[in-house]
């Protein structure tokens, strides 16, 4: 019953998925990954079954077996509306991916900049979080982006949020050395204006 719970999560079937819950499915039960029911609903996008889920007393904070939760993996992947669901829903955002990063890190890199936004105004993300690989979100912005328009914004949206552009990688390289190394002049430009 409580893999077939997961299963109808996944698909979005939130008819049977009620029904499950009904008839006694654990709604925390988990699959040979560590998969709860509501974190396969995000997997797949399916915000009202994520809404359900959490309505009937979803854990959220959950990890999987790769350390992703629905904050984590709606962050990563730039599912707002399941991000938004995750936060009213008093998601932790202490909580790390298995690179030791928050939902922030992998949203500023991959130029997510709704979802961003909505970490960095709706939520007590620790904006200056360093990962496992000595980074920041401004860090990540920077070096594993293509400089482009929605980095740009993504390092203004940090930068207006307090980010420490002191905090150096492992070898002590800030991130103006870094934008300047990849010649990235409207990002130079924003930081050198956050004096940096």
């Amino acid at each position: 019953m409580n893999q077939s719970l997961i299963e109808a999560a996944a698909k979005g079937n939130q008819e049977k998925v009620e029904q499950l819950l009904q008839n006694g499915a654990n709604i925390d039960a988990t699959n040979d990954q560590g998969t709860t029911a509501v974190l396969a609903a995000t997997y797949n996008n399916e915000v009202e079954t994520v809404k359900l889920l959490i309505e009937e007393g979803a854990d959220i904070n959950k990890q999987d077996d790769r350390s992703d939760n629905v904050l984590l993996y709606a962050g990563a992947e730039g599912l707002l509306d399941i991000l938004k669901l995750a936060l009213e829903a008093g998601a932790d955002t202490t909580l790390t991916n298995r690179f030791g990063g928050t939902a922030l890190i992998p949203a500023a890199e991959r130029g997510h900049v709704d979802v961003v936004k909505e970490l960095l105004t709706n939520s007590d993300t620790d904006v200056n979080h360093i990962n496992n690989l000595h980074w920041t979100a401004l860090m990540e912005a920077i070096v594993l982006s293509d400089g482009g328009e929605k980095h740009q914004q993504i390092v203004q949206l940090l930068l207006e949020h307090g980010a420490d552009v002191s905090i150096t990688d492992k070898e002590g390289v800030t991130p103006l050395e870094h934008a300047k190394d990849r010649g990235f002049d409207k990002i130079i430009k924003l930081l050198e204006k956050a004096k940096a």
